[in-house]
């Protein structure tokens, strides 16, 4: 039986949620990096890194470091995609919690395990009668446990209770195990976007999720 509970959000939760987000999204920055050196495009741009510094200098020595150093510049670029979305969230919904989600029609949960936040989840009114979950996040000592699956279904029911006709998500395309969590639970993949203009040039995409409930009164 799981030995964690799932209960509102409360003031001293503060510290420990922002640094469970946190990490929670920094450690998917080297599958973006893998998944960007996949790309047909981007070993191309290494290739002709390559070939022209090895041309200007002579050297393969001094081509490969080229190549090197490209590297390096493109790990910088794919790890600020996800340092932006974690600035970008301390510095608004996460730094009032309260303000943002402790309200009749959105709430926000923390999952707890002897007295330490573990897991947490919110949700938000996303308009025509759908509401949106957020910030699902689990601490990588407490995973493959039923804990986010549980997160996931409290949101679920929450949507249920009060009326809304779907639940929506936005995940990126290397988070693998949060789309098959969300395929699960009922889920389905409605369309694709982009973060930014480095995310475009970087082909790094975010998937859009879509969970139908039935007739809402919303």
């Amino acid at each position: 039986m799981a030995s964690f509970r799932i209960r509102q959000y409360q003031e001293q939760d503060y510290e420990a949620v922002r640094a469970l987000f946190a990490r929670g999204i920094l450690e998917h920055a080297p599958a973006g990096f893998r998944h960007i050196l996949r790309s047909a495009r981007v070993r191309l741009a290494l290739l002709a890194v390559f070939v022209a510094a090895r041309a200007a200098a002579g050297s393969w020595v001094l081509g490969l470091g080229a190549v090197a150093l490209a590297l390096v510049l493109l790990w910088v670029l794919v790890r600020s995609l996800s340092t932006d979305y974690v600035r970008d969230a301390l510095g608004t919904d996460l730094c009032d919690v309260p303000g943002t989600y402790l309200r009749p029609d959105r709430c926000f949960w923390v999952a707890e395990e002897g007295g330490t936040v573990v897991g947490m989840v919110a949700a938000v009114p996303a308009g025509r009668g759908e509401l949106e979950l957020k910030r699902l996040s689990v601490s990588r000592e407490h995973r493959g446990r039923g804990l986010a699956r549980a997160l996931c279904r409290e949101v679920l029911g929450f949507a249920r209770a009060r009326g809304y006709g779907a639940v929506v998500l936005y995940t990126s395309m290397v988070q693998v195990a949060a789309q098959r969590l969300y395929e699960e639970q009922g889920f389905r993949r409605v369309g694709t976007s982009y973060p930014s203009l480095l995310g475009t040039l970087l082909n790094f995409q975010i998937f859009h999720y879509r969970c139908d409930l039935g007739d809402g009164t919303k």
